[in-house]
């Protein structure tokens, strides 16, 4: 008689660290953040490109948890991170955390966001305004850094291969449906997009957070500047912003109202000799 074989069974490492949290907030200050979105959108009806949502953050509106309306969610969103970072293993004690920027997204029928992440940032968050949770007004899709189960490069995400489609460790994607008063937190270096909003009439709203980590501010009085001082940044760890040192632009160069720059040219009788 033949000994029984062996029973094998499989880890999951290296998990990427997804978190929701389905938050309540009261009735009317869901309203005023509805209406604050659809004041702060507009006219407006999308990005240029056809097809794409309108993200507030192409459009110089990109600071909306500075605005009153969103008093309550910015409220929540530190609550929440702080919880997030707990959950992973940081010390709250060695950190800063700044909100960098935040803006709306207003997806219209036949509108969506492509896959993009957010090098600017390390945490990233989306909160949702409306959804009932189908997904059918589009949702937040989730891709791997890699697709580390695949074995042979390319079989995951190709057509009639033999990886059985949808399966768990061999996923192209993992989408999230929007419901009213979800929070999700992931990391920013996460490719995500948004699918197509399938609905007949209604608008999908949403606002999104990227966050920064960095060291926390240093102590200040005698010795604040010393190795054994809270505040210094450990290695890979930015210092707190409060330490930094803008450069001033160089001469000639002008600074834009729109955060750009242009050369400034020389004027007068021999300025084009």
């Amino acid at each position: 008689m033949a000994p029984p074989v062996p029973e094998l069974q499989l880890r999951e490492l290296f998990p990427l660290a997804l978190a929701q949290v389905q938050l309540r907030p009261d009735p009317l200050d869901s309203a005023v953040m509805l209406q604050a979105l659809l004041q702060l959108r507009g006219e407006q009806e999308g990005n240029p490109n056809p097809g794409y949502a309108w993200t507030g953050d192409l459009h110089g509106v990109a600071q909306i948890h500075r605005l009153p309306p969103f008093g309550w969610l910015s409220d929540q969103l530190q609550q929440q991170v702080w919880a997030y970072l707990l959950a992973l293993g940081f010390d709250p004690s060695q950190l800063a955390v700044h909100i960098q920027r935040s803006w709306p997204v207003v997806s219209a029928p036949g509108q969506g966001v492509g896959r993009h992440h957010h090098p600017n940032a390390h945490l990233s968050a989306v909160y949702y305004v409306n959804g009932d949770g189908t997904g059918r007004s589009g949702s937040l899709r989730l891709y791997p850094h890699r697709q580390a189960n695949e074995l042979v490069p390319g079989l995951a995400v190709g057509h009639g291969g033999p990886i059985a489609a949808g399966h768990p460790l061999n996923s192209a994607w993992v989408d999230i449906a929007p419901q009213a008063g979800l929070l999700v937190l992931f990391p920013s270096s996460t490719d995500h997009a948004v699918t197509c909003n399938d609905e007949d009439e209604e608008l999908r709203l949403s606002v999104s957070f990227d966050l920064v980590i960095t060291a926390p501010a240093r102590a200040s009085g005698p010795g604040a500047g010393s190795g054994s001082q809270a505040g210094v940044a450990p290695e890979y760890l930015s210092p707190h912003p409060s330490d930094w040192t803008a450069l001033q632009a160089p001469a000639g160069l002008a600074i834009r109202e729109d955060g750009g720059t242009q050369i400034e040219r020389p004027r007068g009788p021999l300025a084009d000799e």
